[in-house]
């Protein structure tokens, strides 16, 4: 297929998208604190397995019904600094602040007492939250017309989203650091802290620099106020309606519930796997492998995958390089049983190959480690006394397109779907209901994915209590942590594969909106 130029007008500024880059290292560094957190809600905070998954899951399905009244508002909102940035300037501010106070838990408090603490606050955090979110995936999506610019927006701003999940594995390691810290409770109050501050710094950026659609003159806007709350909600309900019946959104939807959730329910699974199964519940033993390998997953996505997924994009469309990608991260999710068994990893720790690397490993943290220590940062070293693992990296490459390419496709095609819902509905544009929407079913998956991974968890065996699980139940986690994903994309594949919103329909769509508006063509 042959691309169409991007027109200098649709072309987005260096400043703008590192601005937007900003507000996506928040939108990832929030959820991934969380998710790490939760593990030390079991292990610091003593709570059951199946109360700590429903932690994780229903305070979701409160923010996936907030999610769509507050792309709504910011929808319909007239302000002088536009209908996005004010809502994305106060939610970074109370998202950082609600962030500290929810994980101020104590151990000595009741499992009863934090629970419903901790369930509480995660809902009054998560409206905060949706405040940021919703309106800075809308204005992602109104910050350019032309079809491959905003595969180019969101593949960068996704990139600069995986610098949070390089740094978030490190939590769990900062955390349970007895150096560090005196216990991982006291870990967690005030690594909470750290992040909060960080957040509302890196996420009042994107509403100070980037700039959607001239909406000044944007017909068909309900006002909003208490007044019309009634009204409002009819509004709403209509709006939700038609993105409800729009078939290319909901395929959309569809495949991000299932690639994303899929790889939630085990997203955990792969540090209790190298903690209890490749190193027998040694903590000490397994060191810092868990955050490598979650590091190194969010470099190669970033700086390998991503620009891979935008470049077959501009050559083959969206929907190609959606099946595409999510073929290839099949095939590195079945890689993880020979990646993550014992034998292999020591019988390859055993040739010549692998001396040289754990020799040239070691010469560099002996070099490294002074300087580390001195700047407090011993955590980061590696301990080859227990062997390398080399193999559990082997799958990294290919696992990395399944989410690398999901959300910069995604993200883009959906923007593409708003084109579409205003040839067919009208003004106002619904960026931020689409938004939200789609936000909404990733949420509503999460939810499950968290509650199912939680019950996985119990399923198979797993005793948060000991340090040493049976092998019945750590050959079952790690069928578990191949399966559920890898059944998942399959159907995603499946749910793509009509896709129909091409490039050639897209441009055709933009010039009748063009010639609607009497805009200009330059």
């Amino acid at each position: 297929m042959t691309s169409k130029p991007t027109a200098k007008k649709d072309k987005i500024p260096l400043g703008q998208k590192l601005a937007f880059g900003s507000g996506h290292f928040v939108l990832n560094l929030l959820p991934g604190a969380l998710g790490f957190f939760m593990f030390f809600l079991l292990t610091a905070f003593g709570m059951d397995p199946f109360l700590a998954g429903l932690l994780g899951g229903l305070p979701r399905i409160f923010d996936a019904i907030t999610d769509p009244i507050m792309g709504f508002i910011s929808d319909n909102t007239k302000s002088k600094y536009g209908r996005r940035r004010p809502y994305i300037f106060v939610g970074a501010i109370l998202s950082g602040i609600l962030f500290i106070l929810l994980w101020q838990l104590d151990p000595e408090n009741s499992q009863a007492y934090n629970f419903w603490f901790f369930l509480i606050m995660s809902m009054v955090f998560l409206i905060g939250n949706t405040m940021f979110a919703t309106p800075l995936v809308g204005l992602g999506y109104e910050m350019t017309p032309d079809y491959n610019e905003r595969t180019r927006l969101m593949a960068f701003s996704q990139s600069m989203g995986q610098i949070a999940w390089m740094i978030v594995p490190w939590f769990w390691v900062i955390i349970a650091d007895p150096n560090i810290f005196e216990n991982q409770a006291v870990g967690v109050n005030q690594m909470a802290v750290y992040i909060g501050v960080t957040c509302m710094i890196f996420g009042i950026i994107p509403a100070i620099f980037c700039r959607g659609i001239d909406a000044a003159n944007m017909e068909n806007r309900k006002r909003i106020s208490f007044n019309t709350l009634l009204s409002n909600l009819k509004e709403l309900f209509q709006s939700i309606a038609e993105v409800s019946r729009n078939k290319p959104f909901l395929r959309l939807c569809g495949a991000t519930f299932l690639v994303f959730n899929g790889f939630q329910i085990v997203a955990a699974f792969s540090v209790f796997i190298i903690v209890f199964y490749m190193f027998e519940g040694s903590y000490v033993g397994a060191g810092t492998w868990p955050a490598w390998f979650s590091m190194i997953s969010a470099i190669v996505t970033a700086f390998i995958v991503i620009p891979i997924v935008s470049w077959i994009s501009g050559k083959f469309g969206k929907r190609n390089a959606f099946i595409l990608s999510t073929a290839l991260s099949i095939i590195g999710y079945v890689l993880k049983w020979w990646g993550f068994d014992n034998d292999l990893n020591q019988r390859f720790n055993e040739t010549g190959f692998a001396q040289t690397l754990n020799n040239m490993v070691y010469n560099i943290f002996e070099f490294l480690n002074p300087y580390l220590d001195a700047a407090g940062m011993s955590w980061f070293s590696i301990d080859v006394s227990y062997g390398i693992p080399w193999l559990i990296f082997m799958p990294i490459p290919l696992i990395a397109f399944g989410l690398g390419g999901l959300f910069t496709l995604m993200l883009s095609m959906t923007a593409d779907v708003c084109d579409l819902d205003e040839l067919k509905n009208g003004m106002p544009r619904k960026e931020g209901t689409f938004g939200a929407v789609y936000w909404w079913m990733v949420k509503l998956g999460q939810a499950l994915a968290l509650v199912i991974g939680g019950l996985v968890l119990k399923l198979v065996g797993f005793d948060q209590n000991s340090t040493q699980q049976t092998v019945e139940t750590l050959t079952n986690l790690r069928i578990a942590d191949i399966v559920i994903p890898s059944v998942t994309a399959a159907l995603a594949i499946w749910v793509m594969w009509k896709y129909d919103l091409t490039e050639d329909r897209t441009n055709e769509i933009k010039e009748t909106l063009i010639k609607r508006r009497g805009e200009l063509k330059r």
